[in-house]
C-alpha cells in the first residue's frame, strides 16, 4: 500500500470517529432540558480539561509504524529541513555578497586615498627642494654681491694705495740713469715700485700663509726695504737677513 493513501486513511477514520462523538454530544445536548444543559457544560469543560491536561503531559505517539510510513515522513521531514538550510544558505551567500561588494569598495577608496597622499607628499618634496633651492641660490647671489663688492673695494683701495705712494713715495730716476751711465756692461735691474712690493708681500701672506717670506734682490731698492721694516710693516727672516714678510696685521 502507497504510506500516504495509508495516512490518509488512517485520518480520515479518526475523522469519522470525531464526528460520531461530536453528533453524540449534540445530540445529547438536545434532548436534556434546560437546567441541566449548565451542568451538562460544566461537566464537558472539566472532562475537556482533564484531557487536555493528559495530552499534554503524555508523549506524542507515531501515526503508524508502517517502515515505510516512517520513512516517508522523514523525507517530507528532511525536506523541510533542507528548504529551510537552503533559505539560509542563500540568505547568506547574499549577505557576503554585500560584504564582498563593501570590501571592495572600501579597498578602492583606501587606495584612492594612497595615491592623494603619495602625490600630496610628493608636491611637498617638490616645494620643500624649491625652496631649498632658491634659498641656496640667494644664498649664492649675496655672496657673489659681496665677493664683487670687495674686489671693487680692493681695486679703490690699491687705486688710492697706488696714488698716494707714487706721490709720496716715487722711484728714483736719476740713480737709474746714473746705473746706466756707470754700467752700460751689465744688464739693468729694473726696480720695484714700493706698490709693487707690498702687493708681492701682501699675496705671498694670503697665498702661502704657511711660507710668507720673500726673497729680497736687486729689483727692491734698499731705501723702500728700511722704510718698510722701520715703520713695522714688514719683519725680517730671523736667520736670512735677504728675506723678509708682510707683517700678520690680520691675527
Amino acid at each position: 500500500v502507497d504510506p500516504k493513501e495509508e495516512i490518509l486513511d488512517e485520518c480520515e477514520s479518526i475523522w469519522k470517529q470525531m464526528e460520531k462523538c461530536q453528533s453524540k454530544l449534540l445530540g445529547t445536548e438536545i434532548l436534556l432540558p434546560p437546567d441541566a444543559k449548565l451542568s451538562l457544560l460544566m461537566l464537558q469543560w472539566k472532562a475537556l480539561t482533564v484531557d487536555c491536561r493528559q495530552w499534554q503531559a503524555r508523549s506524542p505517539e507515531t501515526i503508524s509504524t508502517n517502515p515505510d510510513v516512517l520513512l516517508e515522513l522523514g523525507k517530507e521531514e528532511l525536506q523541510k529541513v533542507k528548504n529551510g538550510l537552503e533559505m539560509v544558505l542563500s540568505t547568506v551567500q547574499s549577505k557576503n555578497k554585500q560584504l564582498e561588494k563593501d570590501l571592495e569598495r572600501e579597498q578602492q577608496w583606501h587606495a584612492e586615498q594612497k595615491q592623494t597622499l603619495q602625490a600630496l607628499n610628493k608636491i611637498e618634496e617638490e616645494a620643500n627642494t624649491q625652496v631649498e633651492h632658491t634659498s641656496t641660490r640667494s644664498q649664492l647671489n649675496e655672496l657673489e654681491n659681496k665677493v664683487l663688492m670687495l674686489k671693487t673695494y680692493k681695486k679703490e683701495l690699491l687705486s688710492a694705495l697706488g696714488g698716494f705712494l707714487d706721490e709720496h713715495f716715487p722711484l728714483p730716476q736719476n740713480i737709474e740713469n746714473t746705473k746706466k751711465k756707470n754700467s752700460s756692461a751689465e744688464p739693468v735691474v729694473k726696480l720695484k715700485t714700493l706698490q709693487e712690493i707690498l702687493e708681492m708681500l701682501i699675496n705671498t701672506m694670503m697665498n702661502t700663509p704657511h711660507e710668507p717670506y720673500v726673497t729680497i734682490n736687486q729689483s727692491f731698492w734698499p731705501p723702500y726695504v728700511e722704510l718698510l721694516l722701520r715703520c713695522g710693516i714688514a719683519l725680517r727672516h730671523p736667520e736670512d737677513p735677504n728675506r723678509m714678510r708682510l707683517q700678520a696685521f690680520h691675527k
